[in-house]
């Protein structure tokens, strides 16, 4: 008999992927180009030309075996070593290879770390608006997903309802800044806010209460917007990592998982992700891209596209009324719907070939997101569309 469980998950397939669907079949009547698809968070930029040289480099010199042979559990250990390095050096930390575990992307790095400070029933809280797929990579560990409403005038941390929903129950807190989907940039002071909340909490509940940091856009910050390094704030941290955004290999799924050296057991909580691996079948990510990003690890794709496209955006959109608060990095943009249904909003925009995703799936009903990792030729090319859009569905605004 099959698993009821992943068998009822079939009829609650993706709204992000389902519009993107959409956009490929929407591009095989008029032509893709024609489609002004926001929906899929896929990076747009090529990868650095250092690191393509980096593989050729790599396949035609290097030891066929070491390329392509299975990595250590817990990746390879030059690798790990130049992965603490570049953070110490970055962020003033003194992580060593023994605080680094080599993963599949941001999500695999995710999948360890929940389980590293989890046991069935524990709850995770994280913060409106968030990643929706975070409700099925806890969920389905045995511990409890709880989120956390939004603070809609910033998108900082709603600390008030923070405050309410945190309990004994309560072993680690999500957060994911620069942020998907609002764009919007944990301030500094937001960060020391929540690290006195949970210092004081885990005196007071007497059991560590773990930040597991979600950092795949931490390299996309715009004009001067400093990302702090959340580890630097508080120890009892986990950052989980990707170089999906940062260098444009979101096919390579390569990441880690860095515990803060300061944290209670750090290095065994790296050693346990080696052997939670072989409970959920992740074993050894490539080692060739391992290698590879080892050699580029102060490089990234070209970014400024990215900051232009928000600036094209954020200046049509607030010019046609719409809230908005401006995105501090990402490729991403979350704008308050023209009326109450944000569903119904992007099931409008449809007609005029803009693939807009609803903010319910987000947890912030009423808002929406677009995705901007696209060229900026085609930005500049969907904007006549939403003036229409907006004229003809909601009247003349801005």
């Amino acid at each position: 008999m099959v698993s009821e469980q992943y068998k009822a998950m079939l009829s609650g397939k993706s709204v992000i992927r389902t519009l993107s669907e959409f956009a490929a079949k929407r591009g095989e009547e008029i032509g893709y180009e024609n489609v002004f698809d926001y929906s899929l968070g896929n990076p747009s930029v090529p990868v650095p030309q250092e690191f393509t040289d980096c593989m050729i480099e790599m396949l035609q010199n290097d030891n066929p075996m070491e390329l392509h042979g299975y990595s250590p559990s817990l990746g390879i250990p030059s690798v790990r070593a130049k992965i603490a390095q570049s953070l110490n050096e970055r962020f003033g930390m003194n992580y060593g290879p023994e605080h680094i575990f080599m993963a599949s992307g941001a999500a695999g790095a995710l999948a360890h770390a929940y389980r590293a400070v989890t046991q069935p029933g524990d709850e995770i809280l994280t913060f409106a608006p968030y990643f929706p797929e975070y409700n099925p990579y806890v969920n389905l560990t045995g511990a409890v997903l709880k989120i956390v409403p939004a603070d809609t005038d910033s998108f900082q941390i709603n600390f008030v309802a923070f405050e309410e929903m945190l309990n004994e129950k309560v072993m680690a807190v999500l957060i994911n800044s620069p942020n998907n989907p609002s764009g919007v940039v944990y301030s500094e002071e937001t960060i020391e806010h929540l690290a006195g909340i949970l210092r004081e909490k885990e005196k007071e509940y007497g059991h560590d209460i773990f930040i597991i940091s979600d950092e795949p856009y931490r390299e996309i910050a715009f004009a001067g917007v400093k990302v702090p390094y959340v580890s630097g704030y508080y120890d009892n941290t986990i950052s989980c990592y990707s170089y999906s955004k940062s260098l444009s290999l979101p096919g390579e799924r390569i990441g880690y998982v860095a515990v803060n050296p300061a944290c209670r057991d750090a290095e065994t909580i790296v050693n346990m992700c080696g052997q939670i691996s072989r409970g959920i079948g992740h074993n050894c990510p490539p080692s060739i891209i391992q290698l590879a990003v080892s050699r580029v690890l102060d490089k990234t794709a070209d970014l400024s596209v990215y900051e232009t496209n928000r600036n094209l955006l954020y200046d049509c959109l607030t010019e046609l009324g719409f809230t908005c608060v401006k995105p501090g990095g990402t490729f991403y943009i979350f704008p308050k719907a023209l009326e109450e249904d944000a569903g119904i909003f992007c099931q409008k925009a449809l007609k005029y070939d803009l693939i807009l995703v609803p903010g319910d799936t987000f947890g912030c009903p009423g808002y929406f997101r677009m995705a901007y990792c696209i060229d900026t030729e085609k930005v500049e090319r969907s904007l006549p569309a939403l003036r229409k859009f907006v004229k003809e569905e909601y009247g003349n605004r801005g």
